[in-house]
């Protein structure tokens, strides 16, 4: 594998301690996976911020990467955390977890990170352009910006795209090559998609292709917030980092499919998964935002509950950037008038939700409804926004 001149002086450790370690990470990554090379990148998002998915170790092992004065080279994001950083003693986390979490989020700070944590930061100012090359690790936001976007990036982990955020640089492999993006599995899609059908299809499609570039067909238009639910459940249920929709994402028009496998996906297939993903029958609480709510999605909610009164929480998870919109919009307002809340910096598959109380969680979200039974051990409901608003009004 190469380096360059200024490469092997990190590697040498002529740049201190961190940057070794950390472009050695790299470099064995890269030789695992036949790198030619190191190649700069334009952005990254580290993954492993909420103290519940890291503990202790994790927490440990940050500070003592910022305490030794590591900095981020590029533009740099962080995923959701364990809690909203700001209300998260009215929404009933204990002081124990805030003061863990803080300290993971002080030394993320310390590294010159944005502390926006967020899963869309594609929505909040991180927007790679067409065919750049960045680190990212946070599979929803991945799938985006591979599939929708057009930039180029591998799914990392938190310690690869932390590396990389401090060297600048990530190993040239996988994804950001041209010859391993292309398609690999036509699905032809036989039904007209409705707001949680993206997400019921990209967690039937994710489970049959694996880790394979599915090619969608037969989807006539797609707004950005749904091919967001698509991607985000394949990444879930399967290990999709990149898909293309005819006529749609920008790569698609390079495909060739002759030749390929086909899959069709019928109105049955998906209300097959609907059974499998509805594992809860009366919802404890009803939580939006997985991936985080755009101000469109939140104001979707605004509508439904407008002068209307929940009996159970209702939470809609976003960044901390979307927040601020609602809030001057009014829909922040509208929502905390029915008595829900919008919660900023975390979602309900990386916040400790079961101790908070809650067996059933309801979501409109692919994704959630497939990580929730095991990270928060939460029967699930999985319908549409007006469904599930339906099932918690007065």
């Amino acid at each position: 594998m190469y380096l360059g001149p200024d490469d092997e002086k990190i590697f040498n450790g002529e740049e201190g301690e961190i940057r070794e370690k950390m472009i050695k990470l790299l470099v064995n990554l890269g030789e695992i996976y036949g790198a030619d090379k190191l190649i700069p990148i334009g952005s990254a998002q580290v993954s492993g911020i909420s103290y519940k998915s890291i503990g202790d170790p994790g927490m440990e092992f940050l500070e003592d990467v910022a305490d030794k004065g590591a900095k981020v080279r590029v533009l740099t994001y962080i995923n959701p955390a364990g809690m909203d950083l700001e209300n998260w003693r009215e929404l009933g986390f204990s002081e124990d977890f805030a003061v863990h979490q803080m300290r993971i989020i002080d030394a993320f700070r310390r590294m010159g990170m944005v502390i926006t944590a967020t899963c869309t930061p594609y929505l909040s100012g991180n927007v790679p352009r067409f065919r750049e090359h960045v680190a990212w690790a946070e599979s929803s936001a991945i799938s985006f910006i591979n599939s929708v976007i057009g930039a180029r990036t591998n799914r990392e982990g938190g310690p690869s795209a932390l590396a990389a955020s401090i060297i600048g640089k990530t190993p040239n492999y996988g994804l950001h090559l041209e010859e391993n993006r292309r398609a690999e599995v036509v699905v032809d899609v036989e039904r007209e998609l409705k707001e949680s059908d993206w997400g019921a299809l990209g967690y039937l499609v994710g489970k049959m292709v694996k880790n394979k570039i599915p090619y969608f067909r037969g989807i006539k238009n797609a707004r950005v917030d749904e091919l967001k639910a698509l991607g985000a459940a394949m990444a879930a249920s399967g290990a999709v980092a990149l898909y293309h929709v005819e006529g749609i994402t920008p790569e698609a028009h390079l495909q060739s499919i002759d030749g390929l496998e086909r899959i069709t996906v019928t109105d049955s297939d998906l209300e097959k998964a609907y059974e499998t993903l509805n594992t809860g029958k009366e919802p404890d609480i009803v939580i939006f935002g997985c991936p985080h709510a755009s101000i469109e999605e939140i104001n979707t909610v605004a509508k439904a509950v407008e002068g209307k009164r929940l009996k159970k929480p209702l939470w809609i998870c976003t960044s901390r950037a979307m927040k601020e919109v609602a809030n001057r919009m009014g829909y922040t307002q509208t929502i905390e008038k029915a008595g829900g809340k919008i919660v900023a910096d975390t979602c309900m598959v990386v916040s400790p939700i079961e101790e908070l109380g809650f067996k059933t969680t309801a979501v409109n979200s692919g994704k959630a409804a497939c990580y929730l039974p095991g990270f928060c051990k939460q029967n699930v409901v999985f319908k549409s926004v007006d469904e599930l608003i339906g099932m918690v009004v007065e």
